[in-house]
């Protein structure tokens, strides 16, 4: 017998407003997945390591994921080895982003490898890849020759001979394409990363301890891509990265919505959470593994005050992502009105599921309800077969986001109400769901971000 049910859910919006009333249809199939992320789906130079708040700020993750690199990576030596002279990043307009040369201490790299012990951080480190290499006398902005790993050899050594963990390798920081600032052929990065894949085997022969290689780490342009990874090969590259900049010109391992350091009156305020967890939620179902926030400290665009390590808006929302919902993303169908985004994956604690409503409307809630479908196939006939309106027997776990006075603008995020800042000691405030009767409506307020956990809906893939 060939009987394969697929069950759906279907979520009914009404649409308030003075004009109208507007019905959405929303489905989320419930019976595959659509996609997986990886479950820790986030100045390190001068940064103060011992404030309380930015250890508890990334505690609460358990675990986060920490990217070191950026912009200035592929101008940083590391103090080891063969390197004697180990000099701060100066201000030099003839250099790549406006600075010299610059070096990471092994102090340094110590002290961060004790936050990071203390935190339970997994570190993906943005290796230089312009080492050995030099300006194109022809071609501006390109930059030629090998790559040179004894650097990064020497770095790795000391690593590991400190017992300190590193989970993956980036090799290179926007160098793809036209590069930002710089950039690299794509056949010569193709053939460099197989050095570096070799060096990361050589050094971590165990397989079970061997941390994955990562790569371009650029903007996306097909041609590029295609060449580096023909040339570099398979088993070679273990996650394909690229950035995605929205305001401005596999993973996305950066992604900080402007560029620059972000927008001053965006980046760190409320709004920026319908750019940021939408783009979290659409990269997930196009079966994107991990997706890394530019940046955890440092600039507009941090998800901590650079100054304070007091958490921007931004982080309760990516802490209750990470905190509800689970790696299997499933598929959502919503009809007719674009100002609504909805989401769903598996619930991160079993059972349920958990959907993220993100409400891009100044003017219009919307009220929502939930209907069962089962779509049915025998052979080579198919059915939709109606069932009642879904109403669980458990209350569901409901958590708003919405701005301080209705200021988008603002840095102050409510959670049902109550506003999110640390406490006297510097701890992440408690972040607890408010129970609602599954007999009513889920309710979304004007410009607001709503997380729902449903514990008793039955959904196969999250079985």
């Amino acid at each position: 017998m060939d009987l394969k049910c697929i069950f759906s859910l279907t979520i009914l919006v009404s649409q308030i407003s003075l004009s109208s009333t507007q019905n959405v249809n929303v489905v989320i199939q419930g019976e595959t997945s659509i996609g997986e992320t990886d479950d820790n789906f986030a100045g390190l130079l001068n940064l103060d390591l011992k404030k309380k708040c930015l250890i508890n700020a990334i505690k609460a993750f358990n675990p986060l994921r920490i990217k070191v690199g950026g912009s200035l990576q592929d101008q940083v030596v590391y103090g080891v080895g063969g390197v004697k002279n180990c000099p701060n990043f100066m201000k030099n307009e003839d250099s790549l982003f406006g600075f010299s040369q610059g070096c990471l201490p092994m102090e340094r790299w110590d002290e961060l490898n004790k936050i990071f012990n203390q935190t339970g951080v997994k570190v993906t480190f943005g290796l230089n890849a312009l080492l050995g290499r030099n300006r194109s006398q022809i071609e501006k902005g390109l930059w030629v020759g090998g790559w040179k790993s004894q650097n990064a050899r020497d770095f790795m050594k000391y690593t590991i001979s400190k017992g300190y963990k590193v989970d993956s390798y980036e090799f290179g920081n926007q160098l793809s394409g036209a590069g930002m600032g710089a950039s690299v052929e794509a056949e010569q990065d193709g053939k460099d990363i197989v050095v570096l894949k070799n060096l990361v085997k050589e050094s971590h022969p165990d397989p079970k301890t061997q941390p994955n290689v990562l790569g371009p780490s650029g903007y996306y342009d097909e041609k590029w891509f295609n060449s580096f990874l023909e040339v570099s090969g398979h088993d070679v590259v273990d996650g394909v990265t690229h950035h995605i900049y929205n305001l401005g010109p596999a993973w996305v391992s950066e992604s900080g919505g402007a560029l620059h350091g972000g927008a001053k009156d965006l980046s760190p305020t409320f709004v920026d959470g319908f750019w940021y967890l939408d783009q979290l939620r659409m990269a997930s179902t196009y079966n994107h593994k991990v997706f890394c926030r530019q940046t955890l400290i440092s600039g507009n665009y941090a998800l901590l005050n650079t100054t304070t390590s007091i958490p921007n808006p931004d982080y309760y929302g990516a802490l209750l992502l990470h905190r509800l919902m689970g790696s299997t993303v499933l598929a959502v169908t919503q009809e007719s009105n674009p100002n609504l985004r909805v989401y769903a994956h598996c619930a991160k604690k079993k059972p349920g599921i958990s959907i993220i409503f993100i409400n891009l409307s100044k003017d219009s809630s919307f009220n929502v309800t939930l209907s069962n479908y089962e779509h049915q196939s025998r052979n080579s006939r198919s059915t939709d077969v109606a069932k009642p309106e879904f109403r669980g027997s458990k209350d569901r776990e409901e958590y708003h986001l919405a701005a301080l006075a209705g200021n988008i603008q603002g840095q102050i995020v409510l959670l049902n109400d109550v506003p999110m800042v640390p406490t006297e000691t510097f701890d992440i405030p408690t972040m607890e769901p408010k129970l609602v009767n599954a007999s009513t409506p889920i309710s979304i307020a004007a410009h607001s971000i709503v997380y729902v956990t449903i514990r008793d809906f039955q959904a196969p893939a999250c079985a």
